[in-house]
């Protein structure tokens, strides 16, 4: 499963985010992973939610986030969800169309049973149609 918390840039989503996953690791039986840009967040997190810092790992374009993400997933079969923050930046996809990366974390989603939450900042009117219906919070 794929779902996304969309908005313009300030909206707040980080912090609708950072519920969500404090939320899911009190019934989690599986293990739970925050990506962001650097981080900051890290003291508003439960201590059993692993936080990555993703700008420490040099990835140049989205297929790189992609291996990156299945690296993540190789490395712990008792993964049951990732929480992505600031995508855009993340991913390397700013400005550019996020359709085929979503189709492959769909993938890696149901390949591995694997939810992802996905904070992304684009405006709903702006995003793309295909996806609308994965949107659990428009700010």
């Amino acid at each position: 499963m794929v779902q996304f918390i969309v908005g313009k840039k300030g909206k707040g989503k980080t912090k609708h985010l950072l519920e969500k996953v404090n939320e899911a690791v009190k019934t989690a039986t599986g293990n739970l992973v925050y990506l962001d840009k650097n981080a900051k967040n890290m003291f508003e997190l439960n201590n059993r939610i692993r936080l990555i810092n993703v700008s420490e790992y040099l990835l140049d374009n989205s297929d790189e986030f992609v291996g990156f993400i299945s690296g993540i997933i190789s490395q712990d079969h008792d993964l049951e969800g990732m929480y992505l923050d600031n995508f855009l930046i993340n991913s390397c996809l700013e400005g550019k169309d996020i359709v085929p990366t979503i189709k492959k974390l769909e993938k890696i989603s149901d390949k591995y049973n694997i939810s992802f939450t996905i904070n992304i900042s684009i405006d709903q009117a702006d995003f793309p149609e295909e996806l609308k219906d994965k949107i659990i919070l428009a700010l």
